[in-house]
């Protein structure tokens, strides 16, 4: 038996379920709906970052079995969201995202190739702003603050593979102002909605103990980021924002079991 490879794909199955909402949080509530929806942002970002390491390759491997498992869990999702709601603006926003995701699978299923990469970057964006909407329509018809915290807690998933496709794409030679602008930004929201998270009195003690754990996280990462111009550490970096976005889909979905307040 190969041990090596053994290790290598119980590793590769320990990620794919920390993607994965935890078993308690399983039932068709609409936190959860939220949740899963909010998670679809961060598979958009997710599939490109995936993409860009493997052109790189970075951890060549590990990366082409997340890309794949991406382009999985975001189809599965759609699918359990589609039979989800009944929403008719729901409805009408899950069609657009359905519409939107066919190219950004194409290419994220064929061939990597450099000239692919900023193609896949920009449908990815459409696919995001279109998920993003989802999200937002949901958090509305929830009408209460857990929902909130939910889509906000969600979406520091996404910005963490948001970061990380940027940073990538910059790591690969892309010298353009506009990723290093949206880096930037991403940056800045991940820290300002951190502290609302961390700030919110719907914390439980586990939750609090969590977010504690992602702000050492954060603060590692942003460590590690101050770097010169042109040196990159691409591997370093979306280690440490792999390990944030697994404690962000865990605290997201401990928002997602809170009890509904008002």
């Amino acid at each position: 038996m190969n041990f090596k490879r053994v290790l290598f794909g119980l590793g590769i199955l320990a990620i794919s379920i920390s993607l994965l909402p935890p078993t308690f949080a399983a039932e068709q509530t609409m936190g959860e709906a939220i949740n899963k929806a909010g998670r679809q942002r961060m598979l958009t970002q997710r599939i490109v970052k995936s993409y860009c390491q493997i052109g790189q390759d970075i951890r060549f491997d590990q990366s082409t079995q997340q890309l794949k498992a991406a382009v999985k869990l975001f189809e599965k999702q759609l699918a359990w969201l589609k039979a989800f709601t009944n929403n008719d603006e729901v409805k009408q926003g899950l069609k657009k995202v359905d519409k939107l995701w066919v190219p950004v699978k194409k290419i994220a299923l064929g061939k990597v190739e450099r000239k692919s990469a900023e193609k896949l970057r920009t449908e990815a964006e459409k696919l995001l702003k279109a998920a993003h909407q989802v999200v937002l329509l949901l958090e509305k018809e929830s009408g209460t603050s857990k929902g909130h915290l939910v889509n906000i807690s969600g979406r520091q998933r996404m910005l963490s593979q948001r970061m990380g496709n940027l940073y990538m794409l910059l790591s690969w030679g892309f010298n353009n102002d506009k990723y290093i602008q949206d880096f930037d930004t991403a940056t800045r929201e991940f820290s300002e909605a951190l502290t609302e998270l961390t700030a919110a009195p719907e914390n439980t003690q586990e939750i609090s103990k969590a977010l504690k754990r992602v702000s050492g996280f954060w603060k590692m990462f942003q460590l590690s980021n101050k770097l010169k111009q042109g040196e990159y550490v691409p591997d370093l970096v979306t280690r440490m924002l792999d390990k944030i976005l697994k404690h962000m889909n865990d605290i997201t979905g401990m928002y997602a079991v809170l009890p509904a307040s008002k």
